[in-house]
């Protein structure tokens, strides 16, 4: 979420997307490794986990969930071959073997021969009903065992799809009632983990079927303040925080002062209550199809006294890719925070400056970002994760403004590459890659990688954080028709595919924590960060106090949610959920999709937005084939290329100051990749004539975290003997001189080669 937005910074008449000009002596900075300051780096406490994967019977084969004549009340899974017992004939035999020639005999051997049979077909009978009948019930009850518990067990375990109604258990073992209205369907089959057959309702597509971009429409809602924490989301966490801070502890305003405080027990817990799996039935409930999910760079690492929980929140995004696929819910994954900050802001994990492509730890931050970028590409692209993660956001709102956009896009066109390097090109390889507008504006990106493969624009329109009006809702329920409509259709024509991966129910930057911890509002003149603001009212009594809210209020707050939807087509809504402050209170309820379906200010079926801005010629052409993986994808003009090589020639400082990128510290690509673990799975006991999870007899190869092996190049790393500011420094700080140690200098050479030898090195080792 953006809180303000900065004017871009003017810079003269230079061409910036001209062919850089690269100093004589810029070689030591692409394979300088800097001899640093004892940087460390956190060890990896995660093995990788191998899982099993197997062919997925409703995934391939027609009949499953989300294709035609699949019937979704069966809800136990069956796949034995239909048995149909034959005739028996040995009886007759028997009988020959026994005829007496002698007729005095006969008698007698007939009385013995018939009892004899009747034995015998006793022990028949007697089999074939424990063969046809018990034996059955036992295969269909998932191989029953002798002990109830087990069996009970068993049977929970092979129910692995239902509908509206039908009772879904969690993974932690409790169940709930699996209520969707529009024909939804969930899968879940702990012994087909990677099944992708479950469908979020009737109008979008199953995971195992294609979800064509530009058609059918992303409907989504953001999952924010979750694995990347924001105040005015989770209130009553950074107040609990704060009250419980030893003396001497920072003032908590975002999620690094939060764990210096002393808050990680209760950021853990946060991440294990804020969103469960509940919820991901609930947003299919609410005729959503995709989930929008923020996650911080401490999900892969962290270095030294970065002070960010490492690892930690990425098991739990692992928990949501597993929810996501249980319920048809597609995601897009948004890289939310970059070490440095691409922003300044709290949800950037740190409040203050932004180092990121801008100032002396700009480009050396921008490494890191693309080596997470890269990371993360090549996890999401597996086969076992590219259906359910169809996109990816690589780098949420960076200041583009203060930046520039021929700086920024230098930086789009580099991590365009990595991710599609990791992916390969056309679809169905790999996500979407989403660029923020970097607050720019989507026209100025008119143009931008042309021909490039499956490229997205991504867009966070607000009305509540510029000019403040004191008119109510009921006179503002159409704005966003009239704001936003004609951008997009022109950028869907003149860039490609679009998304609003942010919007919200706010007209004025009302609630608490909104602006950031003790920052106040515009609305009643307490924000002063930018400006004087005349004061138009009280927040609470106008505009927060929800529980009282008329019936024409809420209808005016549904209709501008519709107005919003209508006008930006494809979406995520910010957020789907407020936490209560310690009063126990929602105190900006304008961001909750979840309060609003509760309280009726939000639509319970989001294609009532349909026509809503009038049909004023909403975009109803159909994207170019290379903007959907079709023909031409990938084949980008070789001279914008060069024209927007990585990296850039310098950086810009405060006060429109740039710096040379030789007198800049950089890393060199000398490091170990990381790889990224899968979940760690426990398969349920298999039925009979069922393979069981550890058969690998027809499994596919299991997720390694990493998809294209070629993709071998080092991570980057400092060069011992160079000087590197923190990554959250000042900006105003000048480039450190000297740069490197002598000594460091003489291993140039040296580091050159190093870097060269690990683009052609075999698969990354996996940690």
């Amino acid at each position: 979420m953006s809180h303000w937005q900065q004017p871009p910074l003017q810079h003269g008449s230079q061409d910036y997307y001209a062919a850089p000009h690269y100093p004589q002596d810029y070689s030591r900075n692409e394979s300088s490794l800097s001899l640093a300051s004892n940087h460390t780096y956190s060890s990896d406490p995660y093995p990788d986990h191998a899982s099993q994967y197997a062919d997925s019977v409703y995934a391939l084969n027609p009949g499953g969930p989300g294709r035609p004549g699949y019937d979704s009340t069966n809800s136990y899974y069956h796949d034995e071959q239909s048995f149909q017992p034959q005739r028996n004939n040995s009886f007759q035999e028997k009988r020959q073997t026994y005829i007496a020639p002698q007729e005095k005999k006969r008698k007698r051997v007939w009385v013995f021969l018939t009892i004899v049979g009747v034995f015998i077909l006793l022990a028949i009978a007697g089999g074939l009903l424990y063969s046809f009948v018990f034996k059955k019930k036992d295969s269909d009850d998932s191989s029953s065992s002798s002990s109830s518990n087990n069996s009970q067990t068993n049977k929970i375990a092979a129910v692995v799809t239902g509908s509206d109604g039908s009772t879904v258990t969690a993974d932690d073992g409790s169940t709930f009632t699996y209520n969707n209205p529009f024909g939804g369907t969930w899968y879940w089959d702990a012994t087909d983990p990677f099944n992708n057959g479950a469908r979020p309702n009737s109008w979008t597509p199953a995971l195992n079927e294609t979800f064509n971009i530009g058609v059918d429409k992303i409907r989504g809602v953001n999952l924010g303040g979750w694995l990347v924490t924001e105040p005015f989301i989770v209130p009553g966490l950074y107040q609990t925080v704060q009250a419980a801070a030893p003396p001497g502890s920072p003032q908590v305003i975002d999620e690094y002062t939060l764990l210096q405080a002393g808050g990680q027990a209760e950021l853990e817990k946060h991440y294990d209550t804020f969103i469960t799996e509940k919820d991901f039935m609930q947003i299919a409930a609410a005729g959503l199809n995709f989930v929008r999910i923020p996650i911080g760079y401490w999900a892969i690492e962290v270095l030294d006294n970065e002070g960010f929980l490492p690892r930690t929140s990425w098991n739990y995004f692992l928990k949501a890719i597993g929810w996501a696929r249980k319920y048809g819910i597609r995601i897009n994954l948004d890289l939310h925070a970059l070490p440095g900050s691409q922003n300044g802001w709290n949800h950037s994990g740190r409040l203050g400056g932004y180092g990121v492509l801008f100032g002396p730890m700009g480009v050396a931050n921008a490494q890191r970002s693309l080596d997470y970028i890269r990371i993360l590409a090549e996890f999401i692209s597996q086969p076992e994760y590219k259906d359910v993660i169809p996109l990816f956001g690589i780098t949420n709102e960076p200041q583009g403004g203060a930046i520039t956009q021929p700086i920024l896009g230098r930086y789009y066109v580099e991590a365009y590459n990595k991710v599609r390097l990791a992916s390969g090109l056309g679809a169905g390889n790999g996500p979407y890659v989403s660029f923020h507008d970097g607050f720019i504006g989507p026209d100025k990106w008119a143009g931008f990688l042309p021909n490039a493969d499956r490229a997205s624009l991504d867009f966070h329109p607000y009305l509540c954080f510029g000019g403040q009006s004191a008119s109510p809702i009921t006179q503002r329920q159409n704005d966003p028709c009239d704001a936003w409509g004609a951008t997009i259709n022109n950028t869907m024509q003149n860039f490609g595919f679009i998304v609003a991966g942010e919007f919200s129910n706010a007209v004025t930057d009302c609630g608490t924590y909104v602006n950031g911890v003790g920052q106040g509002s515009r609305y009643d003149g307490t924000f002063t960060l930018d400006g004087h603001h005349d004061r138009l009212g009280s927040c609470e009594d106008d505009w927060l106090n929800y529980k009282n809210w008329d019936q024409p209020t809420k209808d005016a707050y549904k209709t501008f949610a519709k107005s919003s939807m209508d006008a930006l087509q494809n979406f995520f809504f910010w957020t789907w959920k407020i936490g209560p402050a310690s009063s126990g209170n929602i105190e900006a309820p304008h961001w909750s999709y979840s309060l609003g379906l509760q309280e009726g200010w939000m639509p319970t079926d989001p294609r009532e937005a349909v026509g809503q801005c009038g049909n004023k010629n909403p975009f109803a052409g159909s994207l170019q084939s290379w903007q959907t993986g079709g023909a031409g994808a990938g084949q980008i003009p070789q001279d914008f290329l060069d024209a927007n090589s990585w990296p850039p020639p310098f950086v810009l400082f405060p006060g429109d100051q740039t710096s040379p990128l030789n007198v800049l510290p950089t890393y060199a690509p000398v490091g170990t990749p990381i790889t990224m673990p899968g979940p760690q799975l426990t398969a349920a006991p298999a039925a009979s004539g069922k393979k069981a999870a550890s058969d690998n007899s027809n499994a596919q190869p299991t997720p390694v975290g990493w998809t294209n092996q070629q993709d071998s190049d080092g991570m980057m790393r400092p060069v011992p003997g160079c000087f590197y500011y923190d990554p959250y420094v000042g900006t105003t700080n000048p480039p450190p001189a000297p740069l490197c140690t002598n000594a460091a200098r003489g291993l140039r050479a040296v580091t050159v080669e190093a870097a060269v030898e690990a683009r052609a090195t075999p698969p990354p080792a996996m940690r």
